[in-house]
């Protein structure tokens, strides 16, 4: 028998600056419904990526002195790097510079060119660039400002083609009203209906003239495809639909679940579904807009020094640390207030106090009174029979969260078992039992009920905090027992088997100094920018005109790039410096990539004396900018001047 399939997404990711952990909290809670969903028995198909052109992305390169794919390729770099270390289970991570996906879009709009949807016109109207959207007058803020992200706007004028989505908004009302569930929380459909499709619906501008960074319109190459047609395709593009090898296509599609944040809803339910339509595509089951995570009562910005990125968090706390705190703390679909106060609160009161207390009580006393060993349970009624059944209620309770992407309420019906089993233990009082040898079959009881709940928890939570769940697992010796860490292996209490030899490991969770872990977060999280202008900055001694005129600065343009064999922090240059060619050490291997050096024309200091660096000799020196906390370092790039030219 085939399994059932489940096929969900999070937006494709805009690669203009690190990701905090507003944005990690899509991914966490898509990873989160993916690992449920494959732990019970689905075929899943989960996606990611990055949406990568468009005139912001092409600005931004230009700005840094680079070709757009080769900013791109750090900042994708970057990402990935950021989902291994939050061991992010996706299955595809798809870039829409790829050809699998350029291909199909070219071929997607030329479909609905030809049957009419799409045409061509001239558009003027108020263009935001860092959303890249259009909108009329009336849609704009006081002040002219847009409406997704509050910045200021500008009159635009251009040739362009438009989508008819128009034609569509009869049927995108009645999809509304016969399928409730599909844009959900019902706050986020009823502003779809209210605000957007109960008005007028006008078309939808979907290609651009004044960039070039984007995939061309095929028949019209002056004209690259907007960001709607190029990045909301995505999810099917990555499942090869209209390509040669469309099977994947017709496995998953249609997605059980978009996750997006509620900004993007609009684009998601109307828009999208639109295009669907018109492409005569079944459309998703649900388009899910969560709230924002938001920072002392306000909206996460770099401009606002407000911003928390998830590295140093698990770095410090552990990875199912953080993801414990994301779908814990927040009702997802509500916005919901970061503090570290409340994140500290979190790891202390429910993963110190009461789950890593309860597993570490539980070992020991297994040791002392049993000898290692998890004895037989011989007496029930009472407190064991009230334990039992509320280990027997949260497989069901659990689920029927997740499937309703609650994952708080999932979380929080996990925690009720673990509170009434340290509750069972002032209950009964192990200890007083081990005093007396005619209440040993009580006692026995009491050791295993606590092992075999314990083994409940750790086996449903292994979805969404699989170290935690692993650990948990080494100590109850049930590593590689798959019969008894499956989710079938939970639906009924007593699985656990008597003579299981337990070894207690480390503390799962350490309790935390409240107050000095707020100093030490508050240090991790100061915004350098605003230290770096309370701080003042230290000259050096004074030179004059001729001091400066011995330097020989000339322009140079690095030909190869290697990582130095002894040292990791070191780059060996090759640098062409008019008809000469110079080998120079670098110590930037921390903020480049030896591939991404290649072709730049940079800043030599040529008159420099040699030096030999581990063992490699260096001829000379090139300029580079830092911060003062060496995080961040920059190589200021020449973009069309010859090298060997002189720079004074």
């Amino acid at each position: 028998m085939d399994k059932k399939t489940f096929y969900v997404t999070t937006p494709i990711y805009y690669p203009s600056g690190k990701l905090h952990i507003g944005h990690t909290y899509t991914t966490v809670a898509a990873d989160a419904i993916a690992r449920f969903k494959r732990f019970t028995g689905y075929d899943v198909k989960f996606l990611t990526g990055t949406d990568e052109h468009g005139q912001k992305i092409q600005r931004t390169a230009q700005e840094k002195g680079l070709e757009p794919k080769i900013y791109l390729d750090g900042m994708i770099e970057d990402i990935k790097k950021l989902w291994a270390t939050m061991e992010i289970s996706y299955d595809d991570f798809i870039r829409t510079t790829e050809e699998r996906h350029t291909k199909v879009i070219q071929k997607i709009f030329e479909k609905l060119y030809n049957q009419g949807d799409i045409y061509k016109a001239e558009y003027e109207g108020w263009y935001c660039t860092p959303c890249e959207s259009f909108w009329t007058q009336t849609q704009l803020l006081e002040g002219n400002k847009c409406p997704d992200c509050g910045r200021e706007a500008h009159l635009a004028k251009e040739e362009a083609y438009f989508f008819k989505m128009s034609k569509y908004r009869d049927r995108l009302i009645e999809h509304f009203e016969k399928h409730p569930e599909f844009c959900f929380p019902e706050a986020r459909k009823n502003e779809m209906l209210s605000n957007f499709l109960n008005e007028s619906l006008e078309d939808l501008c979907v290609s651009r003239t004044t960039f070039d960074w984007g995939i061309k319109v095929p028949f019209d190459t002056k004209h690259v495809i907007y960001v709607w047609i190029d990045a909301l395709c995505n999810y099917i593009t990555a499942l090869g639909y209209m390509s040669d090898d469309d099977r994947e296509f017709k496995k998953y599609w249609p997605a059980n679940v978009h996750m997006v944040g509620k900004e993007i809803v609009r684009f998601h339910s109307i828009i999208w579904p639109a295009l669907l339509m018109a492409l005569d595509v079944p459309l998703p089951k649900q388009v899910f807009g969560h709230g924002w995570i938001l920072f002392g009562e306000d909206k996460m910005s770099k401009s606002k020094g407000n911003i928390v990125y998830p590295e140093p968090l698990i770095e410090r706390y552990g990875i199912d640390a953080l993801k414990y705190f994301l779908l814990r703390e927040f009702t997802f679909g509500k916005d919901g207030n970061y503090t570290n106060r409340n994140f500290l609160g979190r790891l202390n009161s429910d993963l110190a106090n009461d789950l890593g207390n309860l597993v570490s009580r539980t070992i020991t006393m297994i040791q002392k009174y049993s000898d290692s060993s998890v004895p037989a349970p011989r007496v029930s009624g009472g407190f064991h029979d009230e334990l039992r059944e509320s280990a027997n209620a949260v497989h069901g309770e659990f689920e029927r969260a997740m499937d309703a992407l609650q994952f708080s309420e999932g979380l929080e019906s996990v925690w009720r078992l673990i509170r009434r089993t340290n509750k069972y233990i002032d209950e009964t009082m192990p200890w007083a039992l081990a005093k007396d040898e005619e209440k040993r079959e009580e006692l026995d009881t009491v050791l295993y009920n606590l092992a075999e709940a314990i083994r409940v928890v750790g086996v449903i939570i292994s979805p969404l905090m699989h170290v935690t769940s692993g650990r948990i697992f080494e100590q109850l010796g049930l590593s590689g027992k798959d019969e008894l860490t499956s989710w079938e292996s939970v639906k009924e209490f007593g699985r656990l088997e008597a003579g299981t030899r337990v070894s207690r490991g480390e503390i799962l969770f350490p309790r935390l100094d409240v107050e000095e872990e707020l100093k030490a977060l508050e240090q991790i999280f100061s915004p350098a920018d605003s230290a770096e202008e309370q701080k003042p900055v230290e000259h050096k001694e004074e030179i004059t005109i001729d001091d400066f005129a011995k330097l020989e600065l000339r322009v140079g343009t690095i030909k190869h790039a290697e990582k130095h064999p002894k040292a990791d922090k070191l780059l060996v240059l090759k640098i062409q410096i008019g008809s000469e060619q110079r080998q120079i050490v670098s110590g930037i291997a921390k903020y480049y990539s030896p591939e991404e050096l290649v072709g730049k024309n940079i800043v030599v200091v040529c008159n420099l004396k040699p030096v030999k660096l581990r063992g490699i000799e260096s001829q000379g020196m090139i300029l580079a900018a830092a911060t003062q906390d060496g995080s961040k370092l920059e190589i200021p790039t020449f973009f069309e001047m010859e090298n060997g030219c002189e720079v004074s």
